[in-house]
């Protein structure tokens, strides 16, 4: 007998009733093509703005052609675990390659492959941080660190974006025995990137680690596309480096680089490793292809026309009410601050062909809510162009 209503689900009703009357309500899309800048959204063609395959991996031939070849070679999934049966030649492979592709800024390198970057930082701060620890995190971290600290039984301690007097002195105060600093190298929703140089300073001088999530610079930032380390220059002992590997690498997973004592640590006490079946060897295959791309010359061509799209895109959007957020990468917010007028550009942008992603609290603070414009490599100058320009109108009619 099915039961219509109950006062769980009514109290759950009305709180999704609250969430819509603030224009917080999420909402799927259905994708029936390739990911591409030009995709089939819900039956209709769209010109896609907020996607974060950043070199346009995600449909190129070649990496389609290894990720079927290693379906060929290994099958359709591992079957178990890596620490049972789950870890195959093609998991083995990336992760030597990984930290071969890292070495120069890792010293004594080893790298771990991971099913999500979601997983591997949620794996890595509780394997790290103890009820002796201490975290340092930034205000403005990627939920799977939040929540990487949240599960840990460490004290945590949060210092203001980019503040590094702050964290210097919660350092200086802190009695921990292990102390641990978390932060994305790039920020996800303001496109900046994390003061490295000065955060490794501070961890070397109080004795932490420095976890740095470059989710959103692996593949893109550095000549050879090597992330924030080759980009900056930066390397240390102390530095655990976390890559994804299904944005600018443009299939899926992510890894752990750093000295290979830390590594040996993860497999022995990481839970959301342990207890985790293997990613398909398949996929592991495929990104072997996508590495290759990234560190090629045609890895540097598409970087650089990536870099040219984000100049095109900050010359051209020109803005009077609005605010274009002063970042270098590929992430280029736009602030609009309301939640219903941020949806409604949304919308309009939409109905002219453009698909740019609406971001509302809690994922960034209230009064912030925002235009998240991702660029690719795949896209066109044209195709900027176009979106600049429907961005400019509908904010003239708005206000």
């Amino acid at each position: 007998m099915t039961v219509a209503s109950s006062p769980l689900l009514d109290r759950l009703q009305q709180k999704l009733h609250e969430l819509d009357t603030q224009h917080l309500s999420r909402q799927r899309r259905t994708v029936s093509t390739p990911h591409a800048p030009c995709m089939t959204v819900d039956g209709r063609p769209i010109v896609a703005f907020c996607s974060n395959d950043y070199l346009g991996l995600a449909a190129d031939p070649r990496v389609v052609e290894a990720l079927q070849q290693g379906a060929a070679l290994y099958g359709a999934g591992s079957g178990a675990s890596h620490l049972i049966s789950g870890h195959s030649d093609a998991h083995a492979a990336l992760e030597n390659k990984l930290a071969e592709f890292l070495s120069p800024w890792v010293p004594s390198a080893r790298a771990l492959y991971f099913s999500t970057g979601y997983m591997a930082n949620l794996a890595l701060i509780s394997a790290l941080a103890d009820k002796d620890a201490e975290i340092f995190s930034e205000a403005l971290n990627h939920a799977s660190l939040i929540d990487g600290a949240r599960l840990a039984r460490a004290k945590l301690s949060v210092y203001p974006h980019r503040d590094l007097q702050a964290l210097d002195e919660q350092l200086r105060q802190s009695q921990a025995k292990e102390k641990l600093v978390i932060t994305d190298a790039v920020f996800s929703m303001d496109g900046d990137i994390a003061p490295l140089r000065e955060l490794l300073a501070l961890c070397e001088q109080h004795g932490a680690w420095l976890l740095v999530d470059d989710a959103h610079g692996f593949g893109v930032l550095g000549d050879t596309g090597r992330g924030v380390l080759e980009h900056l220059d930066l390397g240390s002992p102390q530095l655990i480096y976390m890559g994804t590997l299904g944005k600018a690498a443009g299939v899926a997973g992510a890894f752990v680089a750093a000295h290979e004592t830390v590594i040996e640590w993860l497999v022995q006490r990481a839970r959301a490793y342990i207890y985790t079946t293997a990613s398909p060897p398949a996929v592991a295959h495929a990104l072997m292809t996508s590495i290759n791309i990234i560190g090629s010359d045609e890895g540097r061509q598409r970087r650089a026309h990536l870099r040219q799209l984000i100049a095109r895109l900050k010359e051209c959007l020109v803005l009077k009410c609005w605010r274009l957020l002063p970042s270098e990468t590929a992430i280029q917010p736009v602030i609009i601050a309301d939640n219903a007028a941020t949806m409604a550009t949304g919308k309009a942008l939409m109905e002219q062909g453009f698909w740019v992603g609406a971001i509302r609290p809690p994922t960034v603070p209230i009064g912030t809510a925002r235009l998240r414009i991702t660029l690719s490599a795949a896209h066109t100058i044209e195709q900027v162009d176009q979106l600049a320009a429907a961005l400019v109108s509908i904010e003239k009619n708005h206000s």
